[in-house]
């Protein structure tokens, strides 16, 4: 099998990455080693931070100072200039709205990824970590059969075989074989506080990578959110959307560049981690595990020898020698001494479930399966995790400048909507072209008939008021008025005019109502004159 080295190999983006300048608060070069511990190390990573908040700080300035130079530079603008604006407006929104898409789109991938690794990283921690209990397991198990199980075995069968000093000698031999096993067992090193680390390792990134995973979620939903939003309140016109659409925005875009920062500070970090992680690990476990066996289980080459190799030997000679002895007792010392097989029979026993515990002890403290659980966590951490935060980087600085030019386009629209609705205000109502004149005049159609009559009976009586009383004179009916007006095909917009003073009737009137009208006139000039000569 060939080394780790050659497996795994840093991405170039971690390279990248740590070569990142490490400053720390009071701007001095820092080394970019991975050294968490190390408060000049975390003072580089917060120096990340600050820079996103530098940022965030000038991006809201210069919000700050556009709007304010929008809001003291009002001119009044010409038609053709306001035409230009609206387009203005409107393809930057949708500029606005598809950087916010692609930026959703790259956020969800980013996530995704950064879930795939760590699920990686977790996954192989807990396969480890079962691992390690299982040698454990055997450990402990095997030396408490041997401890127990044996010794009791043996202790009877001395009072059986007393009377036989050769068997004696034998069985002592026994016990010696099983106090070597004993002692090769607890040369071998004590995985339980590995083993418990490993567990809690793995339960704590499993926690903090769920409650990431769903902040990251909920903050792409908000994102797609506000941009429906914005939308919508370009679309419909709405001050109550478009300003909800700015106070959100201000707070996503405080959000993406927070979340810029931690995510910068983690992929360097992480970064620094994997561009040198045997290192960390030996220095982590110095202590606990020796360096060699460390470094076998990192490297698993095979030029490099078991470390267990020897204890594991001298553990398989021992059972051998042991059970060699047992086939002896069973075949001479049973015909003299019957009660000694069933004791016999347990060693037997207990000796062949030892050497099953061997082979499955060999099989896990063999370096290939704890190296590739190491090789898959750095897989998971160095490709899929660093990569999800560098699109998660992308993912805010899209955002960001989404946002930003959603922030300028809106007070824009405000003052476009704001401009219409005083150019409807400063409209004469008596202007028949004012569509709400237009809806004045249509809903009051229904009554302009009965409205005309009566104007044409008020104008009778009002000219009839300045002079004498004239004889009666036939007039049609109403109904026969109407009917007539009905049959000869005239308009009723027009026929409801008043008569009185028009030097002729409309052209729509028969002869026969023109002829009326000109005798009913002559009657009344002749009726004037003649009282005006009484």
């Amino acid at each position: 099998m060939s080394s780790a080295r050659v497996d795994y190999i840093a991405p170039w983006w971690t390279y990248w990455l740590h070569n990142f300048p490490h400053i720390n608060l009071r701007f001095q070069p820092t080394d970019s080693s991975f050294q968490p511990e190390e408060e000049n190390y975390q003072q580089s990573l917060i120096f990340l931070v600050c820079v996103a908040a530098a940022g965030l700080g000038i991006n809201l300035l210069g919000l700050a100072v556009y709007l304010s130079c929008l809001c003291c530079c009002r001119k009044d603008e010409e038609e053709e200039t306001k035409k230009t604006n609206s387009c203005c407006v409107t393809w930057t929104a949708v500029a606005a709205g598809l950087v916010t898409c692609i930026a959703v789109g790259v956020g969800f991938y980013g996530n995704s990824e950064t879930n795939d690794g760590i699920y990686q990283v977790t996954y192989s921690l807990y396969n480890a970590n079962h691992s390690l209990g299982g040698v454990e397991s055997l450990v402990s198990g095997t030396m408490g059969s041997m401890r127990t199980g044996l010794h009791q075995h043996l202790a009877r069968l001395d009072e059986i075989l007393a009377t036989r000093g050769d068997y004696i000698q034998t069985l002592q031999f026994m016990q010696q074989m099983a106090d070597n096993v004993i002692k090769q067992l607890i040369g071998l090193p004590d995985w339980e506080e590995a083993q418990m680390d490993l567990a809690a390792i793995a339960d704590q990134t499993a926690n903090i990578e769920y409650y990431r995973w769903l902040s990251y979620l909920l903050l792409l939903i908000l994102d797609l959110i506000i941009c429906l939003l914005a939308c919508l309140g370009l679309a419909k016109q709405s001050r109550w959307l478009l300003t909800t659409m700015m106070v959100f925005g201000v707070l996503t875009l405080i959000l993406s560049w927070a979340s810029l920062g931690v995510d910068l500070a983690a992929a360097v970090g992480t970064s620094d981690f994997c561009i040198a992680p045997d290192k960390f690990i030996m220095s982590k476990t110095r202590g606990l595990i020796g360096p060699d066996i460390v470094h076998y289980y990192l490297y698993c080459n095979q030029t490099l020898s078991n470390p267990y190799q020897q204890s594991l030997t001298i553990f398989q000679r021992s059972l051998t020698t042991m059970q060699i002895q047992i086939q002896g007792l069973l075949q001479f010392a049973v015909p003299l001494f019957p009660t000694a097989e069933r004791d016999l029979l347990g060693i037997q026993d207990l000796l062949n479930s030892s050497e099953s515990s061997l082979h499955q002890l060999t099989a896990l403290l063999d370096c290939r399966g704890l190296n590739k659980e190491y090789l898959d966590a750095m897989v998971g951490v160095c490709y899929d995790g660093v990569e999800g935060a560098l699109y998660l980087c992308l993912f805010s600085l899209l955002a960001a400048c989404a946002f930003t030019l959603m922030l300028c386009v809106v007070p824009r629209a405000w003052r476009q909507i704001a401009c219409r609705d005083q150019d409807y205000d400063d409209i004469d109502e008596e202007d028949p072209f004012n569509p709400r004149a237009r809806r004045t005049t249509s809903q009051n159609q229904n009554h302009t008939t009965m409205h005309s009559f009566c104007s044409y009976s008020s104008s009778m009586g009002s000219q009839s008021s300045l002079q004498p009383p004239a004889p009666t004179v036939s007039h049609p009916t109403i109904p026969d008025y109407m009917n007539q007006t009905a049959l000869f095909g005239g308009n009723p917009r027009y026929e409801n005019v008043p008569l009185i003073g028009r030097g002729s009737p409309p052209p729509s009137y028969s002869p026969t109502m023109r002829a009326t009208y000109l005798s009913m006139t002559e009657e009344q000039r002749r009726h004037f004159g003649n009282d005006f000569q009484a």
